[in-house]
């Protein structure tokens, strides 16, 4: 562990507050480090190890995969991405095509692009401002990290693309639209700003609001997504149709891959956007056998047992802890307990860790949860454990 803190010290940016340990295998939910010390896993890589860790089906059918072949680029067909898209597209179940990239922010980076396309064919009037959330987070790149309603994040690394308005909530949206809106994205449930679910009439309304004006409704379902809150999409939960989507995180249980899906079918020709590694062979192959486990455990009503039973157990923790959470968020596997304060949520990540179960921060004050989709009762029982033991020494 030591050899690996000095490298990482040596040679990789300080980008990341490192918590001081180093995890060197894991199943399903549960995570070995260097040293031997078994944990729970609450946070799944942050909503990316959908199906578990060292899934034996994701696994194997990487390893089909990549003894024939790896990559190739997208100028040539590829069956992995073909199958993938119209796996996503189906599990939607919105008429849409996709479009694949290797992370979150290369999505809505693609979303945004279809937008700004959109305004710029439709009508005389160019159209490119697209609306956001205070709060809200679309991604690290330089276009979506504007994008991203959180003024602290938008420090030294300015001028930034034009464009970008940001609405104190959902309601404020229509009194910022004007004749340059070409779009508004939200995220349904916002992750980083606090697992903070929007209100389901208000989106709705929103939805009917924004299609009365020939504006779009893109749906930031990165971390959202893949069954997350129960449903294929949190839009198929809150009951709308969006006109863009975009996943990642879950989709590739692990591996890396992003994906914007639009109604607007031609709305990109070839030339106008592209990836050398979206949708490879490795990546599509993937997603594939992810979507097949998750949508196998929805029909049999196993995600949904899982989901309920984790859910009452967060409500049994938050109820026998009141004197330090104030509140429950969430809505399926993306839980969160609201804090009393930072101090004592640093303590509660930290004591966690010493009790053997992985927790995440979120916003200023929230403690977030993100198990697998495919914990099992036992693991979520003594992942809580853990968690009773870390605030019962606070």
């Amino acid at each position: 562990m030591n050899n690996i803190k000095e490298l990482d010290k040596k040679y990789v940016l300080p980008t990341y507050a490192r918590a001081d340990v180093e995890f060197v295998s894991g199943n399903n939910a549960r995570l070995v480090d260097a040293n031997g010390k078994e944990y729970i896993d609450f946070t799944s890589g942050i909503a990316v190890c959908s199906v578990g860790h060292a899934n034996k089906r994701v696994n194997d059918a990487i390893c089909k995969q990549i003894s024939n072949i790896t990559h190739i680029s997208n100028l040539y067909y590829t069956a992995p991405q073909a199958r993938a898209a119209q796996k996503i597209v189906e599990a939607s179940g919105y008429d849409m095509k996709c479009f694949f990239g290797n992370s979150g922010a290369e999505a809505n980076e693609g979303a945004i692009k279809i937008a700004r396309k959109f305004g710029e064919k439709d009508g005389e009037v160019k159209r490119y401002k697209i609306i956001t959330l205070e709060h809200s987070f679309h991604g690290r790149t330089i276009t979506t990290v504007k994008a991203t309603g959180q003024a602290s994040m938008h420090n030294y690394f300015g001028p930034f693309p034009d464009g970008f308005v940001y609405a104190d909530n959902i309601a404020q949206i229509e009194s910022l639209i004007d004749d340059h809106t070409c779009a508004v994205m939200v995220e349904l449930v916002q992750g980083e700003g606090g697992v903070q679910p929007l209100d389901k009439k208000a989106v709705q309304d929103l939805a009917k609001l924004l299609k009365s004006k020939n504006i779009l409704l893109m749906i930031d379902e990165v971390q959202t997504g893949v069954y997350r809150t129960g449903k294929f999409l949190a839009s198929n939960l809150y009951e709308i149709e969006p006109d863009v989507v975009t996943l990642a995180k879950g989709l590739g249980g692990g591996v890396p891959i992003g994906v914007v899906m639009t109604k607007l079918k031609e709305v990109f020709s070839p030339g106008d956007h592209g990836s050398t590694f979206g949708g490879n062979y490795l990546s599509a192959t993937a997603a594939c056998e992810v979507i097949d486990i998750l949508s196998e455990l929805d029909v049999s009503g196993e995600l949904t047992e899982s989901i309920e039973y984790f859910d009452s157990e967060v409500e049994n923790f938050y109820e026998a802890h009141k004197g330090i959470f104030t509140s429950k968020v969430g809505i399926g596997m993306m839980c969160g307990l609201r804090v009393k304060d930072a101090d004592t949520l640093a303590k509660v990540i930290s004591n966690a860790r010493d009790e053997g179960v992985m927790v995440l921060k979120a916003g200023k004050n929230t403690l977030r949860l993100l198990p697998a989709l495919t914990i099992t009762k036992e693991e979520i029982d003594e992942g809580f454990n853990s968690l009773n033991r870390a605030v019962a020494s606070l």
